[in-house]
Formats: structure tokens, C-alpha cells, sequence
């Protein structure tokens, strides 16, 4: 064995377990500064790497182990390109590291050991590890694009194909990250088996930044499925805009950050087709749309042309400039579920709107808006179903991705028109 001379005498403290890379700290006194540079320690390690151009297999454990009785090892710390730790376990008498979850597919680690010799002189050792590929990937599809949108609108996430073990689901969902500045308390729903929504309890915070991202490529989730790429996006929101419409006065009130900007008469939807209650985040908006009656089933006839319309569901459902019925827009409902005001009115509120504000409708005779399938209802969710319908929620499933992000330390026309 070679390395550095007999120079000191230290007595090591015990480890048990090392759950990711959790250095050992030397106890008692010392002559030589523990900074001291390491010697090489590579004829002390061993390692259960395939030899040439060979790749490890990512379903077995990477083992460490010290070669004789005169050293021990005191860390490892496995990291892949993005700076993911790969937890692993350290024994009791410092003889044998292994890792604890499986290795990502198709990834490169970069191991450090730390030794120490029967005198306490620090060793170091560094080796790179290649897993193969898997050809079973799931890929995410994050929404929506990189933007600036309003305070309601939810994070989504596609999948490529469908999850529906609960262990495997808890593998995916805390592979999906949400950071946001300022911090809000927020959680994952799966709505089905290959989409999830991410909210927070409140609507977001004005201008705030929200960084989405994927921790999954490479990951193991269940079988021989492994995680595949996703593309991260960025959003802010703009200021708090609420547009609260009650149906029974034929008012909408626009709340600009809690404060009251303008009040609009309308008419909302009649007897038969009265518009939905409840909360929907704004989906679009479009300058002109056709609307028919053929597009929704109306047994009275209307084929029209529809200017600075603001969609709020993708069944047809707008805010839209309403000519026609402006002697009754303040006074009576008459439209076929859509919320109808003069075409001045209808323009102010398409300029002064975006995508992912609140639309609020009180006082309707309509049905509840669904939280999910006609746009995003997500809002009308109590928070505590919300928080049950996540993969990590009461399940016993903590940590549950084979490799993890150090933490981060900031705060952090589909359908048919309803007229």
C-alpha cells in the first residue's frame, strides 16, 4: 500500500449510516491540520464497475469497498451531469458503500470516496460510472408555454403514456418540480392517468415567478419504464385581475389587485341555458368568432358574427360584445350561457384581460363548472380533495425518486360556442 507517511495519531468517530454524502468527522486531537492535502487512494478502492467500454446495468446497486484492513471509508458522494445525489449506505464499519435506490438509465456519475487511513491521514478517489439506455421512456409535456399569464392559471403536466401504480405515479409526481418566488404552499392532482394540475391553495401571488422543471430522465418509475426528457418552462403572472360576474343583479365587477376598476351591465345565460356558477380561468382570446346555434344544440336559430371574444371554456363558453341584447344587459338574461355586454364594453375588457385570469360567476341558475374537462376549474376544488388526489398525499411515500436536486434556496377553437 502506498500513500502518505505515518505522521499522527486520531481516533475516528463511528458511522452507521450515510443516507446521502454525509462526511464523517474525525474526534480527538491532532498534530496535522485536517486540510492536509489526500492521498491517492485508488489502491484502496474497489469498485464493481464493468471493465472497458462496458455500461453499468442501472437495475444493480453500485458498490464500494476499501481493499485491506487499514483504511475506512468516510464519504461518497455520486452525482450525474445536472447535479442529481444517488442515495446510497454506508456500513457500520466503514468497509462497504452502496447505493439504495436504482441508478438512472443512460447517465453519467461522477463518484468521490473519501478514505482514511489507521493514522487518520484523509485519501480521496474519484471514478466515473455510464448506466445503458432504456428504450421504454415516459416523456412530460409541461403547460402552458413560457410566458406571463394571470393569478389563475394552473401548471399542467402531459404524460407520453399512462401511470396508473400508485408507487410509480409517487415516482413521477416528486420528480416534478414547482418553484416559485415568493413561496406558496401548492401540490400535484392527478386528473387522470396521464395528466396532472399543479395549483397553489390561493390563487398565485401578483407578479410572481414560477419555474417548472423535471428531475425524471433517467429515473426508474416502475418495471423497464424509465423517465424521459421534459422541457422546463417559465412563467410570471401579471397583476391580480378577478372578473366577478352576478347573474342575478347582471353585473360584472373588474378587480384590479383587490380594487374595483369597472362595472359592466351584461346578460348572461337564459332559463335553459343559464351560465355555469363557479370560478373558470380565462383560455384565450379571439378579435371575432362565428357563433351558430347548430354549434350547441339551440332550437332557436342564430348564426352570427361575434367581436372581442374572451374564452372561458373550451365547450364555447365567452365574454363577448353583445349588440343585440344591449337593452337587456343590465336588467334581464338572455343569452345561451355566454356573458354578453355592448361592444365598447366587450373591447375594454379584451384589452385589459389575459390569459389565466379569473372569471367568477355568482348567483347563476347554471350548473357548477366542472373542475376539469372544459377548461380550467381547477379553482373550484377544495383545497383538501386537491391535496388527496396527489401520488404523495397519505400514501406513505415521502422519497420515493432514485436521485434528487439538491434543494433550491430561493423563494422559490376545440369544441363549439355557446352564444
Amino acid at each position: 500500500m502506498s500513500h502518505r507517511p505515518r505522521t499522527r495519531k486520531v481516533l475516528s468517530c463511528g458511522l452507521l449510516i450515510v443516507p446521502l454524502a454525509v462526511s464523517a468527522a474525525a474526534c480527538g486531537n491532532s498534530s496535522e491540520s485536517l486540510s492536509a492535502q489526500p492521498y491517492d487512494a485508488a489502491d484502496q478502492i474497489s469498485a464493481n464497475i464493468p471493465d472497458g467500454k462496458r455500461k453499468a446495468d442501472p437495475n444493480k446497486p453500485l458498490e464500494v469497498s476499501v481493499k485491506d484492513g487499514e483504511a475506512r471509508i468516510t464519504d461518497v458522494t455520486a452525482t450525474d451531469a445536472s447535479g442529481r445525489y444517488i442515495r446510497g449506505e454506508l456500513s457500520a464499519d466503514g468497509r462497504r458503500w452502496h447505493t439504495t435506490v436504482p441508478l438512472a438509465a443512460g447517465t453519467r456519475y461522477t463518484v468521490r470516496v473519501s478514505t482514511e487511513d489507521e493514522d487518520g491521514s484523509p485519501g480521496r478517489k474519484t471514478f466515473v460510472v455510464d448506466t445503458t439506455d432504456a428504450d421504454n421512456r415516459l416523456r412530460v409535456a409541461f403547460g402552458p408555454d413560457s410566458g406571463t399569464y394571470g393569478v389563475g392559471q394552473p401548471v399542467t403536466a402531459e404524460l407520453s403514456r399512462p401511470v396508473t401504480d400508485p408507487k410509480a405515479r409517487a415516482v413521477v409526481e416528486s420528480a416534478l418540480k414547482v418553484d416559485s418566488t415568493p413561496r406558496v404552499e401548492g401540490s400535484w392532482h392527478w386528473v387522470d392517468d396521464k395528466s396532472l394540475h399543479f395549483r397553489p391553495k390561493d390563487y398565485w401571488p401578483a407578479h410572481a415567478t414560477i419555474a417548472v422543471h423535471s428531475n425524471l430522465e433517467g429515473l426508474k418509475i416502475s418495471g423497464g419504464l424509465y423517465g424521459g426528457s421534459a422541457k422546463p418552462v417559465r412563467l410570471t403572472t401579471g397583476d391580480r385581475v378577478e372578473a366577478i360576474t352576478d347573474a342575478s343583479s347582471h353585473q360584472m365587477t373588474v378587480l384590479r389587485n383587490g380594487k374595483a376598476v369597472h362595472t359592466i351591465p351584461v346578460t348572461t345565460g337564459k332559463p335553459g341555458y343559464s351560465t355555469r356558477n363557479g370560478v373558470k380561468v380565462i383560455l384565450g382570446k379571439e378579435s371575432f368568432v362565428r357563433m351558430t346555434s347548430a354549434s350547441i344544440g339551440a332550437s332557436d336559430f342564430y348564426d352570427l358574427p361575434v367581436y372581442w371574444a374572451t374564452r372561458v371554456t373550451w365547450s364555447g363558453e365567452y365574454v363577448h360584445a353583445a349588440p343585440w341584447s344591449v337593452g337587456a344587459q343590465g336588467a334581464a338574461n338572455v343569452s345561451h350561457g355566454c356573458t354578453g355586454m355592448s361592444t365598447a364594453n366587450a373591447q375594454w375588457f379584451f384589452n385589459n384581460v389575459q390569459v389565466g385570469d379569473i372569471i367568477k360567476v355568482v348567483n347563476s341558475e347554471g350548473e357548477a363548472m366542472a373542475p376539469f374537462g372544459n377548461g380550467f376549474g381547477d379553482w373550484n376544488m377544495p383545497w383538501k380533495e386537491w391535496r388527496d388526489g396527489s401520488a404523495l398525499r397519505n400514501k406513505g411515500a415521502t422519497r420515493t425518486g432514485a436521485a434528487e436536486r439538491e434543494p433550491r434556496t430561493d423563494d422559490s377553437a376545440r369544441l363549439r360556442p355557446e352564444l
